[in-house]
Order: C-alpha cells, then sequence, then structure tokens
C-alpha cells in the first residue's frame, strides 16, 4: 500500500480491511468498478455542496466543503475521462447498501444530524482511499496511477470531516457516535451484497 501520512491514521480509522473477494470481484468487472467509481465522486460532490448551503453560519465548514466539491467534480471529469478512453459507456447502476446502511444512523435533527453526517463523509472518504489503495497495485498502469494519484486528496477528505465532527461537537460525542458507524460500516464491508459496487460488500457470485 502507497506510503503517505495520512494513511495511517486512515487505516486506524477504519474498522476492517476491505476482503481479498471484494479486491477479486472488482478486479474481474472494472467496467462497473469505474461506472459506479463515477458516481460516487458525483454524489461525494453532491453532499459537499448541502453541507455548505445547509450550514452558511460556520465559514470553516463551507470553506472545506466548497474545496471537497471541487475536487470531488474534478475526480468526476477524470472517471468519464478514463472511461472513455476504454469504450465503457456510462449508464445508471443501482446503488450498493452501503451508503443506506449507514444514512439509517444519522439523526434527524442538527445538531446532531450535522454531526452524523460528518462522520459518515469521513467513513467514506476513508473506505474510498484504502480500496484505491488495495487495488492499484493489481491494476494496468494507467488505471493504477490515478488510483494512487487520488490518495492523498482522498485522505485529506477524510481527515477534513473528521475534523469538522470535533469542531462542532464534543470529541466524546464524536468517539461514541464513531463506534456505532464503525460496527455497521464493518458489517456492511464484510457481509454479502447482491452486486460489486465501490462500496460494496463482497458480491454473492465472488
Amino acid at each position: 500500500m502507497t506510503a503517505i501520512p495520512e494513511m495511517s491514521d486512515l487505516l486506524a480509522f477504519l474498522p476492517c480491511p476491505t476482503p481479498s473477494a471484494w479486491i477479486q470481484a472488482a478486479l474481474a468487472d472494472q467496467a462497473t468498478l469505474l461506472i459506479d467509481h463515477a458516481n460516487c465522486e458525483k454524489k461525494a460532490a453532491a453532499t459537499a455542496m448541502a453541507l455548505l448551503h445547509r450550514h452558511t453560519d460556520n465559514p470553516q465548514l463551507m470553506n472545506k466543503m466548497s474545496r471537497l466539491a471541487r475536487e470531488e467534480l474534478r475526480h468526476f471529469e477524470q472517471v468519464l475521462s478514463l472511461m472513455e478512453k476504454r469504450n465503457i459507456r456510462y449508464e445508471a447502476v443501482t446503488a450498493s447498501r452501503y451508503a443506506g446502511g449507514l444514512h439509517q444512523l444519522v439523526r434527524k435533527r442538527d445538531p446532531g444530524r450535522l454531526v452524523d453526517t460528518l462522520i459518515l463523509g469521513a467513513l467514506i472518504e476513508a473506505r474510498s482511499c484504502e480500496r484505491f489503495a488495495a487495488l492499484a497495485p493489481h491494476l494496468d498502469s494507467e488505471l493504477s496511477d490515478f488510483y494512487r494519484s487520488l490518495l492523498k486528496s482522498e485522505a485529506r477528505h477524510f481527515k477534513d470531516y473528521l475534523t469538522l465532527a470535533r469542531s462542532v461537537a464534543h470529541p466524546a460525542e464524536v468517539e461514541e457516535r464513531l463506534k456505532d458507524f464503525r460496527a455497521v460500516e464493518q458489517g456492511l464491508i464484510e457481509g454479502e451484497d447482491g452486486e460489486m459496487r465501490f462500496h460494496s460488500g463482497i458480491p454473492a457470485a465472488a
């Protein structure tokens, strides 16, 4: 795994590594991997913009989310370019259980909703980064280089979300909420899923 300073904190933050069965399934269906990766970048930008619009009383959050949204949209464009080179058509694919399963833990009202949304963002960014690093050694040079190039920015996004969560709630509250989110995240990552997606568990056919 590529060594960058942020990776050690990120790996310690996640409750488990990606199972090897998921890696093998993703390598066997790289078209779906890239399509869903593009979807993930688009959704990440939309989440950042929603937070920016909803919390105009928090300049630190607005600044971080503005930058994050720009980077995620740039990544979206880069994935689309790679797909075009590989004659992969962008098409609709169903979402995995991952984000929906974690969203069920998010409280309905602020400030709890904001804290939980930021924790959720940190987990998703950390998992994305971990999967880029896990896949990169097994991919062709172009895609491997691209995934390695994303590691630093995705690790920074993870830290930004976590720092923001700890700035709007007591660190003890954040750690307590994290226990619940980590437990659910581990179940989603290690459990069985019907289809392979970028954040799915182990596909049933794997």
